[in-house]
């Protein structure tokens, strides 16, 4: 492959797969830390069933992920058709779309984490910290939270793996629209269809590297909990 080819491909998939899953990222960090906490320090009747059903995305079919989304938010759910009504807004075939369905799929790896990272945090550090005048809130973000961190990052950053590689429930939401919601995974496909096996090959390699920086990272985090 020469550098004139590389110079004249579209990487637009690149640039709105990385911001597709930065996004989808930190909706799955704030919901997974909100929800580790939860799972961890409050348990209540029905939580394992709960947090049961906030895991299936990691065993249902994305397609099936996709589904429930359109079933949720689709033009004709009432949600939908009330953003249409009052903001003229859609997320059914936009980038937005692609970012609720790389959200939800990478949210269980976050919510896993966190909630065995918090699970592993010293409690009479808390206790400790406590009996100093220090309020919850502050006990929670000046220690359990800084303690739980190594643990937390890992998984968000499998979840930013997951969420790049997302590609079922995005096309099924979002659609593969060229420079508008094509993301790798779906470039990577639309390149095989069509038979262009270089274009495939360069972005199937980028897809790689990229994940396998992430996973590095991730591994090295999880070695600090």
């Amino acid at each position: 492959m020469t550098i004139a080819f590389l110079s004249s491909m579209d990487w637009s998939p690149l640039v709105l797969s990385v911001k597709v899953a930065t996004f989808a990222t930190l909706l799955a960090l704030v919901a997974g830390v909100m929800l580790g906490w939860l799972f961890a320090r409050k348990p209540f009747p029905g939580s394992p069933v709960l947090e049961s059903l906030f895991m299936l995305p990691l065993v249902l079919p994305p397609t099936v992920i996709g589904y429930g989304i359109l079933v949720a938010a689709g033009r004709r759910s009432p949600l939908g058709a009330w953003l249409r009504e009052h903001f003229d807004y859609t997320i059914i075939f936009s980038w937005h779309g692609a970012v609720v369905a790389s959200a939800v799929v990478a949210l269980p790896l976050v919510l896993k984490s966190a909630s065995a990272a918090f699970e592993h945090v010293d409690r009479s550090l808390e206790a400790a910290a406590s009996t100093l005048r220090q309020s919850p809130l502050s006990v929670f973000l000046r220690v359990t939270l800084p303690l739980a961190w190594p643990g937390i990052l890992a998984g968000t950053l499998l979840a930013f793996a997951r969420a790049m590689g997302e590609f079922g429930a995005s096309l099924m939401v979002a659609g593969s629209i060229p420079k508008q919601t094509q993301t790798l995974s779906m470039a990577i496909y639309d390149a095989a269809q069509a038979g262009n096996d270089d274009l495939a090959l360069v972005l199937v390699v980028v897809t790689s590297l990229l994940s396998i920086t992430v996973l590095v990272l991730s591994n090295r985090f999880f070695s600090l909990r």
